[in-house]
């Protein structure tokens, strides 16, 4: 499907709808085609290859709402399953927020979210990929026994949006994606590692081998790994974990948490809650960023938004409904069914990975967490986590059975060094970052 055959869609289910008694209505529609390859030793463990289409519709009477997802896209059945959402409408309790975006828009501006290329490539070549990708962790080094997988994937999609306002537009996106996780054996001790890259383009992964080697590298360097002592040291979260941080960060500046009390940050807006370090940005005009779009899942037109400006809380993401509840204006961050982010990122600073671990005389550079101990509300963080230990501004060796822990208010306003490592790689990212002091509990 193009991008004019979903316009074309969207507008038909809009007819049906209007005739069926909605006041005002707006529908989604999706296909993609998607694949996916999964290597193990020397076989193929799983192969995927599929078409999925999806359509999501809201429609509004009288400030009551109902929603609708379907895969059939036959006309009888669109047309019976409009009927019922329009009459499952009278039913729910009418709420002031309800309704369509009051503004939406588009432009032409050339994001680059597609890359011809994908569709070129042969289904056989991406499953020789996946296959050279485990062979590539087994040859790296000679204690790496096992893994949970060598993967290749990517989709190639069409997203049309339109609405009873008059605006319909559609764009067309592509993903693509490597990723590998060794399993290396340190005695009787499993030690396991995972790493990828994705992108827009296939150009713009990281290539194969680097995959190999960092995976790998991550495994059997925490070879002999023990317990570090219970202290309160400078914390450095390597990127993929800072990640996670801002992951949770994400979910504080959501409107859809902070009007239910679900966040610690609740009535900060304009207040000092970071270092001069913590400039937080989404951005949803990046271009090939995978969070980007030209307008989110209601037909808003993406921006850039300052929500950390020096330490300093600037902004909320909103959606229309929670725009409206809040008394604020939408930032375009609508998934369709609630507030998601664009590209959502810490800005980079100047040093490497390497130079913040040199400044460092004491600590602890974290390289994975495991579970999830996040309390949004109070603003509670803790993980355990694996890693290593600093010394001397060098890592002495590595740890691993610790849990970190600390308040994020705390943990921002600590922030005292942002490493240069940003990569945009998934739509919540983040650098490399230093916290002057956190307790980490080990022995």
């Amino acid at each position: 499907m193009d991008e004019s055959r979903g316009i074309a869609l969207a507008g038909k289910v809009l007819a049906l709808a209007t005739t069926a008694g909605a006041r005002s209505a707006e529908v989604s529609v999706s296909i993609a085609h998607r694949f996916h390859a999964e290597a193990r030793d020397t076989v193929v463990a799983r192969l995927e290859r599929s078409t999925s289409r999806s359509l999501f519709l809201r429609v509004f009477r009288d400030g009551r709402k109902a929603t609708l997802s379907t895969s059939d896209f036959s006309d009888s059945g669109l047309r019976h399953a409009v009927e019922r959402a329009v009459a499952q409408a009278d039913f729910v309790a009418a709420d002031q927020n309800a309704g369509l975006p009051d503004v939406t828009g588009s432009d032409d501006f050339d994001l680059r979210l597609a890359d011809s290329q994908l569709a070129q490539r042969e289904s056989a070549e991406k499953v020789d990929e996946a296959l050279a990708l485990e062979q590539l962790i087994r040859a790296a080094d000679a204690r790496v026994a096992n893994s949970s997988g060598s993967h290749y994937s990517d989709v190639a999609a069409v997203t049309a949006l339109a609405n009873s306002n008059g605006f319909a537009a559609a764009y067309e996106w592509t993903r693509a994606g490597r990723s590998t996780g060794p399993v290396a054996l340190d005695g009787d001790t499993k030690r396991t590692a995972h790493y990828g890259t994705a992108g827009r383009h296939l150009a713009d992964l990281e290539p194969a081998g680097s995959v190999a080697a960092t995976a790998v590298r991550r495994a059997v360097d925490l070879f002999g790994a023990r317990k570090p002592p219970t202290m309160r040291v400078p914390v450095i979260f390597e990127r993929d974990v800072a990640a996670s941080i801002l992951d949770d960060l994400f979910a504080a500046v959501s409107a859809a948490n902070v009007a239910v009390g679900n966040s610690w940050l609740s009535g900060q807006i304009g207040n000092r809650v970071g270092s001069d370090l913590v400039s937080v940005t989404d951005d949803g005009r990046i271009p090939k960023g995978l969070g980007s779009s030209p307008f989110d899942g209601e037909g808003v037109a993406t921006q850039r938004t300052t929500i950390f400006e020096k330490g300093v809380l600037r902004s909320f993401l909103y959606d229309s409904y929670y725009a409206r509840k809040l008394g604020a204006a939408t930032t375009g961050n609508s998934t369709g069914g609630g507030v998601g982010p664009s590209n959502f990122y810490l800005e980079p600073g100047s040093s490497s990975l390497a130079e913040l671990i040199a400044a460092t005389p004491l600590g602890v550079l974290v390289m994975d967490t495991i579970g999830f101990a996040t309390e949004h509300a109070s603003g509670t963080y803790s993980r355990g986590a694996r890693g290593f230990f600093i010394e001397g501004g060098e890592l002495a060796y590595p740890i691993d059975e610790f849990t970190i822990a600390g308040q994020y208010a705390a943990m921002l306003a600590g922030v005292d060094a942002v490493a240069n490592d940003l990569r945009f790689d998934a739509s919540v990212v983040s650098p490399s970052f230093r916290v002057a002091e956190m307790t980490v509990s080990g022995n």
